[in-house]
């Protein structure tokens, strides 16, 4: 699929969009109640872990949307999404991500990972200040 090879750059910029939005959700949810769900209802924004974990969650979400520190961002998301399997998803249902519905947080902490290494892509404030975006 060669075709899609000169427009490597802004697909990086897309995936790194794409998954900030998808990502964002989960501090949406727990703090804004949208899209509503029960867990997190009554959350104290400051509880351990669910409600620090929120705060990483926007913080490092939306520099990573903007593309502001993403690598960055990126690394310290995908060290979130890894606690958060290990810590949460294999003690409800074994190590396979199939049985303990971690498959989500399995993707984010490798996705988060690529884009650690590989930049934000050129439609990112890290572009615009002239910083190194892309590695490859």
């Amino acid at each position: 699929m060669d075709f899609l090879s000169p427009y490597r750059p802004q697909l990086l910029s897309i995936l790194r969009i794409a998954s900030a939005l998808f990502f964002l959700e989960h501090p949406s949810a727990k703090f804004l109640a949208f899209p509503h769900v029960a867990y997190f209802d009554n959350l104290d924004p400051l509880s351990w872990p669910i409600g620090i974990s929120g705060i990483i969650e926007t913080v490092f979400g939306l520099l990573l949307l903007v593309g502001l520190w993403s690598r960055l961002a990126a690394f310290i998301l995908s060290g979130e999404m890894a606690v958060a399997y290990f810590y949460f998803h294999i003690s409800h249902g074994g190590i396979l991500p199939i049985l303990n519905m971690g498959e989500g947080a399995v993707m984010y902490c490798f996705a988060f990972l690529y884009l650690a290494a590989a930049g934000p892509g050129p439609w990112s404030v890290d572009a615009m200040m002239g910083r190194k975006t892309v590695t490859a």
